[in-house]
């Protein structure tokens, strides 16, 4: 599609409403047990009754308990419905918060500023409701005083122990040592 000068194009955006429950003539029964529009139950009724009743209203007939003898049906208006649950959908995805593992690189010499530094930042984190993770590599002969790497981590962990807990305790994976800590609830 070209436009010329002076058109406009819109994109409207909407919902897909995906069926997930039969509605109308899909619905297989012989027999219903039907809910009324406002909620109230009108019993067991022919399928072809109940039918009528719901085109009656201008509504649909949905089956909301197809395992139940006989199956449940319910009249409403299944596009307004859907509409409902897409936003409910939507609502919750935007209030959800995932919780991030953020890693904090340190080394078996490290100093007082360095270390009250990168604590600072664990905290940080730790407030705003991530992991941490601090991990310690070791190089060349380091590997023969893996005890110097394990009181560097225990050390963060007693910094930050007023505020976390640890998950993990230190763990060597190769020649990286780690600890993961967790805010305390």
């Amino acid at each position: 599609m070209t436009l010329r000068k002076g058109e406009t194009f819109k994109l409207w955006r909407c919902f897909i409403i995906k069926q997930e429950l039969p509605i109308n003539r899909q619905i297989k029964a012989k027999e219903v047990q039907l809910i009324g529009a406002d909620g109230d139950k009108k019993g067991v009724l022919p399928f072809e009754k109940a039918m009528e009743l719901a085109e009656e209203q201008n509504l649909d007939l949905v089956l909301v308990a197809p395992n139940t003898q006989p199956p449940v049906c319910k009249i409403m208006n299944y596009g307004k419905y859907k509409f409902e649950q897409a936003k409910k959908e939507k609502e919750a995805r935007k209030n959800q918060k995932a919780v991030e593992l953020k890693e904090i690189r340190v080394s078996t010499n490290i100093g007082d500023h360095d270390f009250e530094f990168k604590s600072k930042n664990a905290r940080k984190f730790l407030e705003s409701g991530n992991k941490v993770k601090f991990s310690l590599r070791f190089k060349g002969r380091e590997m023969n005083n893996m005890k110097i790497g394990e009181n560097v981590l225990n050390k963060f962990v007693e910094d930050l122990s007023d505020i976390a807990t640890m998950e993990k305790k230190p763990l060597l994976e190769g020649k990286t040592m780690f600890v993961i800590l967790t805010k305390n609830k």
